[in-house]
C-alpha cells in the first residue's frame, strides 16, 4: 500500500515583525476554532515566523495532512484581518511513496490579497488532460 502526500513550502510577507506576531496569534485562534468545528478549515499546514521573528515573513509549509485549501482559507482571512495588499501565491506537489499511475501532480494558486479572493488556480493533472485532448489548457 502506498502513502500519499501533498507538499508545499512558501513565504508570506505581512510587512513587520509585529504583524507577523499578530498572524501567529490568529493562527493559534484558528486552530482552536478547528478543534471545535464539525468541518475544520485551517488544517493541513504549519506556520512559523522566519528569521526568528525579526522580519515580517511567515513560513507556511505542509504538515502530515498537506492541505493547500487550508492555506488559502487562512491567507484570505489573514488578508482581511491585516489588510494585506497585492498578489501572493504558492505551488504544491502531490506525491506518493511508490510509483502509481495517476498519483503524481501538483498545482498553484494565486490570491489577490487586496480583493480577498483567489484569482487563479492550475492543477497539473487537469492541465495535462486538456492539452492531450487538444483543448487549450490556458483558456
Amino acid at each position: 500500500m502506498a502513502d500519499y502526500f501533498t507538499h508545499f513550502s512558501c513565504l508570506l510577507d505581512v510587512g513587520t515583525p509585529e504583524r507577523a506576531a499578530a498572524a501567529m496569534a490568529m493562527f493559534q485562534r484558528c486552530r482552536v476554532e478547528d478543534e471545535e468545528a464539525d468541518e475544520p478549515q485551517y488544517r493541513g499546514f504549519d506556520l512559523s515566523p522566519q528569521d526568528e521573528g525579526l522580519s515580517g515573513q511567515l513560513w507556511i509549509r505542509d504538515d502530515d495532512g498537506g492541505d493547500p485549501d487550508g492555506v488559502v482559507v487562512f491567507v484570505l482571512r489573514l488578508a482581511h484581518d491585516l489588510d494585506l495588499r497585492g498578489l501572493w501565491g504558492f505551488d504544491f506537489a502531490h506525491t506518493t511513496s511508490r510509483p502509481i499511475l495517476g498519483s503524481f501532480g501538483g498545482g498553484a494558486t494565486v490570491i489577490d490579497l487586496t480583493a480577498r479572493k483567489v484569482v487563479g488556480f492550475v492543477g497539473t493533472q487537469t492541465w495535462l488532460a486538456q492539452a492531450l485532448n487538444g483543448e487549450d489548457p490556458d483558456a
